[in-house]
């Protein structure tokens, strides 16, 4: 090197002692950054907690989630009793506005061949209920042997047998009891259709129905169908059953299903628990849900299972999943934002059973019960005006709000039966037999509370 560019050089960064007291200085770290001193200053200057402010903080926010907890169940218990509430009470308005504007259905001449006896006006209360409760014991051990023959074919998955049984059972309300329903209606309001247009409306109705509760549909399609069903099905029953028969049938429905959702051999509880232990859905024929359900693919469970247990991984694509997440990398190190986008269509796609059953959580509230409160009203709703019927809508209410109550603070299965129909049972006699005498009364005297 040149001696001049040396000395240039020493110049430039001072004298040769200069040098050296700059090379004997602590030289810093050029990795860390002088903002984060503060930073590392505050760690140290934290402030540190007891064992007994931890333990009080602890308590705090444990009391803080517990009072969530509470008002989030006060608010979506209170939804769930609106949910129930409605199609309830739109299925006993149906029952009670067909009942006080259509004679046929409240006049009770006919009735099934599983009651066999009639009652007579002739003959005493003794009598009248003795075949009443002979009724009674017929048509309960008819609904125990049809619900534990469900039950043996949900346990070895008969899937197909009950599906065509509860198709069956739905043709005949939807298209049957549908058109009876339309031809006693407009019959009462001195209509006339055409054999075309009743055809074409029932065959809608009906295929529409079927579409909705047994295969897939709008959730409230669903909701309505199931609510219309229950009522054609009460009307049935009131049309169909003797006066004493349907008091008794309905205190001896109550206390069988007391049994059969509480008794550890109950057959509505051992159906509930086996379907809880394969985590499907029960039908939605014999349901309402305030949640959509869909079982289509129950029956093609085994068959998605052993396909999916059988099939290999071919190995053309696995390379091709190899290139395309090479490909991947590369990309997101050039755009970062697109991280998410490829790595959900390099996800596999959902297979089918996924796709085809979907099921949320909601409320769920058997259709025997929706019958059954049904058939309490319109019953009541053939002889007694509408302050009784008030009562017994009243008294059912209040009774589902009480099994609702009870429900979430078991948290288990409970019959929605007992206190409801109890309720109503009282509430009828109770106004029957003391109010109404007592306002008519009140009335002819003329004397106001």
């Amino acid at each position: 090197s040149n001696p001049t560019e040396l000395l240039l050089t020493m110049n430039e960064f001072g004298s040769q002692e200069e040098l050296i007291e700059r090379d004997a200085q602590p030289r810093q770290n050029p990795t860390v950054s002088t903002p984060r001193e503060p930073l590392l200053q505050n760690q140290h200057r934290r402030p540190r907690y007891t064992r007994e402010q931890i333990e009080e903080l602890r308590r705090q926010r444990a009391e803080e989630l517990e009072e969530r907890n509470k008002e989030l169940e006060l608010k979506y218990g209170a939804e769930s009793v609106l949910q129930l509430i409605k199609p309830v009470s739109l299925c006993m308005m149906v029952v009670v506005a067909t009942i006080r504007s259509v004679a046929y259905f409240a006049t009770n001449d006919t009735q099934f061949v599983y009651t066999p006896y009639e009652s007579n006006a002739s003959a005493s209360n003794s009598e009248k209920f003795g075949g009443a409760l002979l009724n009674s014991l017929i048509i309960i051990a008819i609904v125990v042997l049809m619900t534990f023959f469900l039950l043996i074919l949900y346990k070895y998955r008969c899937y197909k047998a009950i599906h065509g049984w509860l198709l069956l059972s739905s043709l005949l309300l939807l298209f049957f009891f549908s058109y009876q329903y339309i031809n006693e209606v407009l019959l009462a309001y001195n209509k006339s259709f055409d054999w075309i247009t009743m055809a074409v409306t029932v065959w809608n109705f009906g295929v529409a129905g079927l579409l909705a509760i047994h295969w897939r549909g709008a959730l409230v399609v669903q909701q309505v169908y199931l609510v219309l069903i229950s009522a054609l099905m009460a009307l049935v029953l009131i049309k169909n059953l003797p006066d004493w028969t349907t008091w008794v049938v309905l205190a001896a429905i109550a206390i069988y299903d007391l049994f059969a959702v509480l008794s550890p051999c109950g057959p509505l509880k051992k159906l509930v628990e086996t379907a809880q232990e394969r985590d499907e859905p029960l039908f939605p024929a014999l349901i309402y849900s305030s949640g959509m359900a869909w079982i289509v693919t129950m029956t093609d469970t085994e068959e998605n299972s052993s396909r999916n247990s059988g099939e290999e991984v071919p190995m053309e694509p696995l390379t091709r999943r190899t290139q395309s997440s090479a490909e991947s990398q590369d990309q997101n190190r050039r755009d970062p934002q697109q991280q998410e986008q490829q790595q959900r269509q390099q996800q596999p796609q959902a297979p089918n059973e996924e796709e085809e059953e979907e099921e949320s959580s909601g409320v769920k509230l058997g259709l025997g019960d929706f019958i059954f409160y049904s058939v309490l009203v319109g019953k009541v709703a053939t002889a007694d005006d509408w302050t009784t019927i008030s009562a017994c809508y009243v008294g059912i209410l209040i009774g589902l709000g009480c099994t609702l109550l009870l429900l979430s603070i078991f948290r288990k299965a409970l019959p929605a039966l007992p206190i409801s129909i109890l309720f109503g049972i009282v509430f009828y006699f109770l106004t029957s037999q003391i109010v109404d005498p007592l306002v008519n009364e009140l009335n002819d005297r003329q004397i106001f509370l």
